[in-house]
């Protein structure tokens, strides 16, 4: 998993500086007012958390709410 930027240009998403394969699954994300930038360090902290959730490495949102209580 990696993350990039790109522009929607005539109706189409078109990424920067990246070389995706034909028929690539990507995830867009438009935030609702303005944009929003990363640290290095932020950005670190989410490649992370997406690879614990891949490896399945997630605690169950039940779990959280019971803590909670």
């Amino acid at each position: 998993m990696r993350i990039t930027n790109g522009r929607v240009i005539s109706g189409r998403v078109v990424v920067e500086g990246e070389s995706l394969s034909e028929g690539a699954t990507v995830t867009v994300l438009v935030p609702d007012e303005g944009a929003f930038t990363l640290t290095v360090e932020d950005e670190a902290a989410l490649l992370e958390s997406i690879a614990e959730a891949d490896r399945d490495e997630v605690v169950d949102g039940s779990d959280v709410l019971k803590g909670l209580a």
